[in-house]
């Protein structure tokens, strides 16, 4: 059984064996843990590791139920996933996944590729110029593959500019319910995106991901689950990260780690995944 925001329900449609839980976000302590004391779980693993998921770990403790948690204070560099697999396997789950084992393009089969564009984040630290992408976007058309661009309703008409007058390329933002877009997410292959929330459902569906990273950095975390390094567009600079989280200002002004990175660079990332 797994526990979580109703809104990510979808992500486990179809798993054998698992249920998923929904949670709300602004549940107390004790109603979050008389919820999940209802299913009578044996070992809890608790992957989340914050005030309030800590709070329950203690109840189900003080009545008897064994408690794995996630011990994000390591000194050992590690991915977030590499941090779950390690509580997983402390409950006796044992992971399938070795580092190395990455996803790959799906076959062409005759047909056009399907490249995903995911252009925005939470944190401007975290958004590649837009002007950038469009030309990127504009290029790959230019290439003959097919373009979905992905992003919110508020986003749709940035989007639905980029595809006037390009052949092949769609807007789908603010088109579809999260699941009916994550169906499109699976159908990609290949997404392009931030350090955002779009690289990391491309990779809960096995679809490899050409990431563009500014103001946050890789290596602190939350890269991509099975996504290869090489696949990371980045500049190396003194001043990255700014943050771990990206929400922090820029001490240059203006980001120029996102600012170097040129539409030539992601493009040529782009057909490396693919060959």
């Amino acid at each position: 059984m797994v526990a979580g925001p109703p809104r990510l329900a979808p992500l486990f449609g179809g798993m054998d064996n698992v249920q998923y839980v929904p949670t709300e976000r602004k549940q107390t302590v004790r109603a979050l843990y008389r919820q999940l004391r209802e299913l009578k779980p044996d070992v809890v693993a608790d992957v989340h590791g914050v005030l309030r998921t800590i709070g329950v770990d203690w109840l189900f403790r003080l009545h008897g139920t064994k408690v794995r948690s996630i011990h994000k204070r390591t000194r050992q560099p590690m991915a977030s996933w590499q941090r779950y697999d390690r509580v997983l396997d402390r409950c006796g789950l044992k992971g399938g996944t070795k580092e190395g084992d990455y996803w790959k393009a799906k076959p062409c089969e005759g047909r056009r590729r399907v490249v995903g564009v995911a252009p925005f984040a939470q944190h401007e630290g975290k958004i590649w110029p837009l002007d950038k992408m469009e030309r990127l976007v504009g290029m790959l058309s230019e290439r003959g593959y097919k373009v979905w661009l992905f992003g919110s309703r508020a986003e749709a008409p940035i989007m639905e500019r980029w595809a006037e007058g390009k052949e092949g390329v769609e807007s789908l933002a603010g088109r579809f319910s999260f699941e009916e877009e994550l169906d499109r997410i699976a159908q990609v292959d290949v997404m392009v995106s931030m350090d955002s929330a779009n690289m990391h459902f491309a990779s809960c569906l096995g679809v490899p991901v050409v990431s563009v990273w500014g103001a946050t950095h890789p290596s602190r975390g939350f890269y991509g689950w099975r996504q290869d390094p090489a696949w990371a567009v980045q500049k190396d600079m003194d001043c990255r990260p700014c943050s771990k989280y990206g929400n922090k200002p820029c001490k240059k002004g203006g980001y120029p780690c996102m600012k170097e990175i040129g539409p030539g660079e992601v493009l040529a990332r782009i057909e490396q995944v693919l060959a």
